[in-house]
């Protein structure tokens, strides 16, 4: 857990023309063809505003193979042996690129079909511009997957409760709001989360939000597991 962030972001940075060379899971798209898709350890595409990443980072990975009928309809098929450690986290990003005193809301809604066996969670991956601070909003988990860092207790914000994760992975800070119950569709609203992290808890100053990030963090799906974000938005003004 202590350097998946690092890694991940390392890795999405630098974004190297890698090929995983996965040739299945295609199939298990939906059955109109998908306007993308891609088994790159890499892909990447942009569509409507939303940047999509296939995002195989983690060390042991299987196969991975990702698809899109836009930014905010689109799945992933993996295949990740059930062994520890992260292995993905294929992702729709929306860039904000506003300082959190400067917004006055910012919000997301989000549907989801995922599987019920494996280890994984949904979650969304929210980073300050300076990649100083990164804040997660798991709204389901499933398997043996957990936050880094200590328990801060519970809190009621955004239209949710969550248990509250405060720790360091060696390269920033990482705030993980881990939902109390799981959950496959809703609404978040994301600034209440941020203003609380700044002015209530002092974790953070008033930092330029760059990346909303959502997806899933993988890290087994042993056989070929289907991961469908049927929708979702991310807006902010």
């Amino acid at each position: 857990m202590a350097i998946r962030t690092l890694n991940r972001l390392t890795k999405a940075l630098i974004a190297p023309a890698l090929a995983l060379g996965a040739t299945v899971g295609i199939a298990s798209a939906p059955a109109q063809a998908a306007v993308w898709n891609s088994c790159d350890q890499w892909g990447s595409t942009t569509l409507n505003g939303y940047t999509l990443y296939n995002n195989i980072w983690g060390s042991g990975a299987g196969s991975q193979c990702i698809w899109a009928n836009s930014g905010t309809n689109w799945g992933v098929w993996a295949n990740h042996p059930n062994t520890g450690g992260i292995k993905s986290y294929p992702n729709a990003k929306k860039v904000i690129n506003k300082a959190i005193t400067s917004l006055s809301s910012l919000s997301s809604s989000y549907n989801v079909t995922v599987p019920s066996s494996g280890a994984y969670n949904t979650s969304y991956d929210i980073w300050d511009t300076g990649y100083k601070y990164e804040i997660m909003l798991w709204v389901n988990k499933t398997g043996a997957v957990g936050p880094l860092g200590t328990s801060q207790g519970n809190v009621t914000l955004g239209g949710h409760t969550w248990t509250v994760y405060k720790g360091n992975n060696g390269s920033n800070d990482v705030f993980s709001f881990v939902r109390t119950s799981n959950s496959s569709s809703g609404t978040v609203n994301i600034l209440p989360i941020l203003k609380w992290i700044k002015d209530t808890k002092g974790w953070f100053g008033n930092v330029t939000i760059g990346d909303v990030q959502f997806g899933y963090e993988i890290t087994s799906s042993s056989g070929g597991l289907d991961f469908q974000t049927n929708s979702l938005t991310v807006s902010s003004s």
